[in-house]
């Protein structure tokens, strides 16, 4: 493992050759407790002295002092700790060797943990599936494996297989639950939420939904950010109300839940309730959950009192975060001068999501080509993985203006640099399954009566006065008609559609985007809950839309 032949002089002395007691045994107790240690101690420094410890156990010519079964899991975990893949690799390569991978069960376990902590879920589930004998820990770390890296659906899939196995030593631990429930908040799964609440209520003997299931303070904040993030605010609060212990964590996700939706007062109330009645001192996290509800309730003067009151109150220094906060509430109330002051103001490189912040209140408040164009350049300048977002942005400032050459050579340019528009999605749970839909899908099992149910609200719509915003039409379409159809093909408006034919009658549509909401799908979505009477709950990039009686919480103001 040429990558650990660093100095060993900081390293904490190997026991002796024969140990206290003058045994082999006593030597190989002693260097693994010593690795153990360091590797379960959760420092980088310490992390990597194990890996230098086991690189030294395992050297002598006379024999590794610790069986390698034994000492392998310690030295994976500190250097799933590291992320430190090509340290894992060699680990992995050696426990190859000594045939210990995947045949051993915790070893390969530890592997799995190791890829699932460098970001490459797919070798890491590929590696489960070698696993001849996998264990609940082995199931768990799978999961959590695919969840902890963002495939929220994947890891519900391989949560569902688990239960099909129907073996009674895989019945699902806190462990399991907690990494569905990240799952289930991640992919806006309610129902599998409220299933894997109830299994933790099963788990610990608590008395029902909405009452905490234990003092364990993770446990009850992953409920809260579940049902925050899957449109049950009000579950949401209902837990955090009856926690018997509260950790900062807490405060921030209920302060963030209550921003996100649209609860603006509620949120900050919340907030001035943590730092005056309970005495809870905020950190950075805590400021962007209020700067936020400030943001969503278009708070400008709240803004600039919170902003300044984490650093001259609470010694906070402002991060990247607070800065697009703090730019976005100036931008969006008209106030591009002021937020051009704070970028200006930054003592941190201003991001792409900051000059796209200010390029996206350019478009909405037509505040000219010129000064879009100069802040579609600055975001342009700054290294970034989504140039495309700008082009798209740009080219809307352009279709604004009814400049459709120009959005044509947006269109021509994005073509020849390679740049594809990031695809939008949209998702809705029906009885625990994920339905997902694009723009124009035909692919769902419903897609026919999908389309004729697609008809019928176009219909409504059109008897109840409605007339598209082309404005946010594709830069393709050419003419009126063709904007038209494509902006009825949203992927949203598939997804309301399913829901319509589908849902319990009185029960909200929930969908989850990964895109903002344009213009026209909020005002087409505000006029289908009235028609229809029907609660259409859409958590978009940004935030949450509540839709209801023909109007949406956020107030038109997003």
């Amino acid at each position: 493992m040429p990558a650990l032949a660093a100095s060993t002089s900081s390293l904490p002395a190997a026991p002796p050759r024969g140990g206290a007691d003058g045994s082999p045994a006593a030597t190989a107790r002693s260097s693994l407790n010593l690795l153990r240690s360091l590797a379960r101690a959760r420092r980088a420094d310490l992390s990597h002295r194990a890996l230098l410890l086991f690189r030294t156990l395992h050297s002598s010519p006379s024999g590794p002092a610790a069986p390698p079964h034994f000492s392998l899991p310690a030295a994976l975990s500190a250097a799933a700790f590291l992320a430190a893949l090509p340290e894992g690799r060699q680990l992995h390569a050696l426990a190859a060797k000594l045939a210990l991978a995947p045949a051993h069960t915790v070893v390969a376990n530890s592997l799995v943990h190791l890829y699932a902590s460098c970001g490459l879920p797919g070798e890491a589930v590929a590696l489960f599936r070698r696993i001849p004998r996998r264990t609940l820990v082995s199931w768990n770390t799978a999961v959590d494996a695919l969840a902890g890296n963002g495939d929220h659906l994947a890891a519900l899939d391989l949560f569902r297989e688990m239960q099909r196995e129907g073996r009674t030593d895989l019945a699902p631990d806190a462990y399991t639950v907690q990494s569905v429930l990240g799952a289930c908040a991640g992919a806006g799964a309610l129902s599998l939420g409220l299933y894997a609440h109830a299994l933790l209520l099963r788990e610990l003997g608590a008395a029902a939904t909405g009452a905490p299931v234990s003092r364990d303070a993770l446990i009850n904040n992953s409920l809260v950010d579940l049902y925050g993030k899957c449109g049950a605010v009000d579950l949401a609060r209902q837990v955090f109300d009856r926690m018997p212990a509260r950790d900062l964590a807490s405060w921030n996700a209920m302060v963030l839940a209550l921003a996100n939706h649209g609860r603006v007062r509620d949120s900050l109330d919340l907030f001035d309730r943590m730092t005056r009645a309970e005495n809870v001192a905020p950190n950075a996290i805590t400021f962007v959950a209020v700067l936020s509800a400030c943001n969503h309730g278009g708070l400008v003067e709240e803004g600039r009192r919170y902003f300044a009151a984490m650093v001259s109150e609470y010694g906070i220094r402002p991060r990247i975060e607070h800065y697009g906060c703090m730019v976005d509430i100036l931008a969006r109330a008209g106030l591009i001068e002021e937020a051009l002051d704070v970028v200006a103001g930054m003592d941190c490189r201003p991001d792409s999501i900051i000059w796209r912040s200010l390029l996206d209140a350019c478009c909405k408040r037509n505040a000219g080509l010129e000064l879009s164009e100069a802040m579609a350049k600055m975001a342009l300048d700054v290294p970034d993985d989504a140039v495309s977002g700008v082009y798209v942005l740009l080219s809307r400032v352009y279709a604004s203006a009814q400049r459709w050459n120009d959005v044509g050579m947006i269109r021509r340019l994005m073509s020849e640099e390679g740049f594809k528009k990031e695809p939008g999605f949209s998702s809705i749970e029906m009885d625990g399954s994920v339905h997902q839909f694009v723009a124009g899908d035909t692919s769902h099992p419903q897609s026919e009566e999908i389309y004729e149910k697609l008809d019928e609200i176009q219909q409504r719509l059109t008897s109840a006065g409605y007339k598209p915003d082309l404005s946010e039409a594709p830069m393709v379409a050419d003419a009126d008609r063709t904007k038209g159809a494509t902006l009825r093909l949203h992927s949203e408006r598939l997804a309301i559609s399913f829901g319509l034919l589908n849902a319990t009658h009185g029960a909200p549509i929930r969908i989850l985007k990964n895109l903002r909401v344009c213009k026209d799908c909020h005002t087409i979505s505000k006029l289908i809950s009235k028609i229809y009477d029907v609660e259409i709950i859409v958590r978009d990039r940004i935030r949450f839309h509540h839709f209801k009686d023909g109007s949406c919480s956020c107030k038109d103001y997003w």
